[in-house]
């Protein structure tokens, strides 16, 4: 990882996208926006570069290895 990249949390995520929590966890599991991963125990995280090629292109962005 980048020193550059950093890691962005929901509250976020969702004030950058504009999306509601529901429609952020539908489009995961559709493979339709980023998947976030585990950054502690309790906690989980988006990488801001995902959630910045998801904003630049939100109709054609996959989740590599999703099915199509």
């Amino acid at each position: 990882m980048s020193n550059l990249e950093r890691i962005i949390r929901l509250k976020t995520v969702l004030a950058r996208t504009g999306l509601p929590r529901s429609t952020v966890y539908r489009k995961i599991a559709e493979g339709t926006f980023p998947h976030q991963f585990k950054i502690s125990v309790h906690g989980t995280g988006w990488r801001e570069s995902a959630i910045n090629r998801w904003i630049a292109d939100p109709v054609s962005f996959r989740e590599e290895g999703a099915s199509q």
